[in-house]
């Protein structure tokens, strides 16, 4: 089926006809709230049993042309889902795997120790604001603590007002609040990954479902692609899905009846 064809459809009925032909595409997708539920806390995320052999299937079914786009950083990726390592763009952009098993290109530098633990001390407002480290980032997770969220939001903006201007950005999310390098971004890692073969020449299909993938829609069109979202339509995106679980299915079926280079 083409680009043209599956832009018209509803995602209710892409659930059961979109199926693409994975030689010409690029299967470019988000981690959690897209084909992973979201947890209380990101190490109690759930990688259901059929979706790993999903995603080897379709990597392979496309030649490599998959790639997880996260917020995570790659070593965690791969720790998800180990034994399975894909094609990967970790930390929105700070880190890239063009390839399973090539050296990770570095985009940029890890946010600074003493930010860190300025940062970190913003749990002293109290229980349930859960911090992760992702080397290149740091997340303040408030899933928890909804009614901490005003506060929360204050307090990193007047410890980030302390570091020189233009030196790093504030990511609002899905109930956490991310600190990373500014000029580090989802959307320019895709444009990268889009040069690098075997993702070179060939039309993405995106699927995210956060405010740090909306860029990516933007992009994605001038690949000549597709962008979905998950959970709520977003600017630039072509459809939409209810919910991760109807994401995995979709999978599970290009997997089974999508063309691939075999």
């Amino acid at each position: 089926m083409s680009l043209d064809i599956i832009s018209d459809l509803d995602m209710e009925l892409a659930e059961t006809s979109l199926i693409p032909d994975l030689r010409k595409c690029a299967i470019l997708l988000d981690i959690d709230g897209t084909i992973l539920d979201l947890a209380p806390s990101p190490q109690q995320v759930w990688v259901p049993p059929g979706l790993r052999r999903t995603l080897a299937r379709i990597d392979d079914l496309s030649g490599g042309a998959l790639a997880l786009v996260s917020g995570r950083s790659l070593s965690d990726i791969d720790l998800i889902f180990s034994p399975l390592q894909l094609a990967a763009i970790g930390g929105h952009g700070a880190e890239m795997r063009a390839s399973p098993g090539a050296t990770p290109y570095l985009r940029t530098t890890p946010l600074g120790a003493e930010l860190k633990r300025k940062l970190a001390s913003v749990t002293e407002l109290g229980p349930g604001i859960l911090v992760e480290d992702k080397d290149y980032s740091l997340a303040l997770h408030y899933r928890l603590a909804p009614d901490m969220e005003t506060a929360l939001r204050d307090a990193v903006e007047t410890i980030c007002a302390q570091v020189p201007a233009g030196s790093v950005e504030i990511l609002p999310g899905k109930q956490v609040v991310e600190i990373k390098p500014a000029g580090i971004n989802k959307a320019e890692a895709v444009r990268e990954l889009m040069s690098f073969p075997p993702f070179a020449g060939r039309n993405p299909i995106f699927i995210g479902d956060d405010t740090t993938d909306e860029p990516v829609f933007g992009v994605i069109a001038k690949f000549g692609g597709l962008g979905f979202s998950v959970g709520r339509i977003m600017a630039d995106s072509n459809g939409h899905f209810d919910k991760p679980e109807s994401v995995r299915a979709w999978l599970a079926r290009v997997a089974v009846e999508g063309v691939g280079a075999e």
